[in-house]
């Protein structure tokens, strides 16, 4: 299987993603051939949620069919409406008696006030949810793409990131990402990203770290002075995923350790502004050869996310009425 430095690269996942440009706002989603087991872990003060309850380790369904990361805001909870309904016409399902019920978890960003047409008159993310569902492939676009499409963060245009990595173990850790952030991804006004020191193969630059830092409150004040200060007008969400065979339990813990790469990548991180989220996904075709392992798996959804990010916001492209540049346009490109 060809490497591709995506979630992908873990075995029997595959992703969808689906925007429209003119909205300026996309789906992404994550699905598999048979259930996966989920978890969930959130960390902002105003994230948006669809069916999150029921990824808790004492909950009944302990597997899911997709999980859906969308923008729109509130509107954006449809598309995993739209991804359940192509599930049901393919007998996929939670079996509830005579019934299949898709089990579909989703999370959205804010981003309605990024230059795209919102005056529709049918909310669009239904629509969008099933188109990306029927895009699934190992393949995975970055930047301005699928949720990523209409994202931003302080100063900079945001964007769908992805990255993975194979452990010494065997396992692959791999990540994906829409960026939205009330922070930086950037170390002051230059092109460094924080994410620098867990940068692997120039992937997002092989920039490295500047040669000074700003006053480390200088991100916060530029994230303020942009005016992006409205709760829920940010978030960042996200999916971590291995092939270990983990517990749902464990997944929630390589869920709230992923939440370690957003700290890493994204300054400030986990604010009252922001929703951020990170799903937790676990194919379970590799056995746990020790229960210490998920140490490393910890720590390596943390560094994956972080990478995946710094990918994310590096590969955004411009269109009409952006409110801010992409990187491409700080680097000169």
């Amino acid at each position: 299987m060809t490497w591709m430095n995506a979630i992908t690269d873990i075995e029997g996942l595959l992703l969808g993603q689906a925007q429209d440009d003119t909205v300026k706002s996309g789906v992404s989603v994550l699905t598999a051939d048979t259930p996966f087991t989920a978890a969930v872990h959130v960390m902002g003060g105003a994230p948006g949620t669809r069916e999150t309850d029921l990824l808790a380790p004492d909950k009944t369904v302990q597997k899911v069919d997709a999980l859906v990361l969308s923008g729109g805001s509130a509107f954006g909870l449809d598309a995993a409406s739209g991804v359940a309904d192509a599930l049901r016409a393919e007998g996929r399902g939670f079996q509830a008696g005579p019934v299949r019920v898709p089990i579909v978890p989703g999370a959205i960003l804010f981003d309605l006030i990024n230059g795209g047409d919102k005056s529709w008159s049918e909310n669009p993310y239904k629509a969008l949810g099933r188109a990306a569902y029927g895009t699934r492939g190992r393949r995975v676009a970055l930047g301005s793409v699928g949720a990523g499409t209409g994202a931003n963060t302080a100063g900079l245009k945001g964007g769908l990131g992805t990255a993975s990595v194979k452990l010494p173990g065997g396992y692959t850790v791999g990540a994906l990402v829409a960026v939205n952030a009330l922070g930086t991804a950037t170390v002051g006004v230059g092109r460094h990203f924080w994410a620098a020191p867990w940068e692997m193969s120039e992937e997002f630059g092989g920039l490295g770290l500047p040669a000074r830092f700003p006053d480390p409150h200088e991100a916060l004040t530029k994230a303020k002075m942009l005016g992006r200060r409205a709760q829920g007008e940010n978030t960042t969400i996200a999916i971590i995923a291995t092939d270990a065979d983990l517990t749902q339990a464990q997944c929630t813990r390589l869920a709230t350790a992923a939440h370690d790469g957003f700290a890493r990548a994204l300054v400030p991180s986990h604010t009252p502004a922001d929703g951020d989220l990170i799903f937790g996904a676990a194919t379970n075709a590799r056995p746990l050869a020790d229960p210490a392992d998920l140490l490393d798996l910890c720590h390596a959804g943390a560094t994956v996310m972080a990478r995946a990010i710094a990918r994310g916001v590096h590969a955004a492209t411009p269109a009409p009425h952006d409110p801010f540049p992409c990187w491409q346009d700080l680097a000169g490109h």
